[in-house]
């Protein structure tokens, strides 16, 4: 029986990676290359899949507060003593759906649609919780 050219390419001390990968060069990648690229590839096909849909309750909530920020700006204002010192700190968040005047419930339905890949079970100015 006679080997495949692969296995006996493979038994011939031949580089594990894929086949058809090259360096720039042109040349044959050489095992430490292929490790080297397999150190990056894996890690980013590992990021794609965990951009897989999330579940519905879970997209609801997390685009619940995107809608609030939609509906106004959010201030903090935080003053106290510290070592014996006043200290205060202020911040604002602004978001561009604000600033473009976008309606809530829209970036809520298409922030639930985007996460989820399903419409809200409620719509966001349903919500008993919604106090914009």
């Amino acid at each position: 029986m006679k080997a495949s050219p692969t296995a006996s390419a493979r038994l011939a001390g031949a580089s594990a990676c894929p086949a058809g990968l090259r360096l720039a060069a042109g040349a044959p990648a050489s095992k430490r290359a292929c490790g080297k690229a397999m150190l990056f590839v894996l890690p980013v096909l590992g990021m794609l899949t965990a951009c897989g849909p999330v579940p519905l309750k879970t997209a609801e909530s997390i685009c619940f507060d995107r809608a609030r920020l939609a509906a106004a700006p959010r201030g903090e204002v935080k003053i106290g003593v510290s070592n014996g010192k006043p200290a205060g700190g202020v911040s604002v968040g602004v978001t561009s759906d604000y600033i473009l005047g976008r309606d809530p419930s829209a970036v809520y339905d298409q922030c639930v649609l985007q996460k989820s890949g399903q419409m809200p079970s409620l719509p966001l100015y349903s919500r008993p919780d919604w106090t914009g």
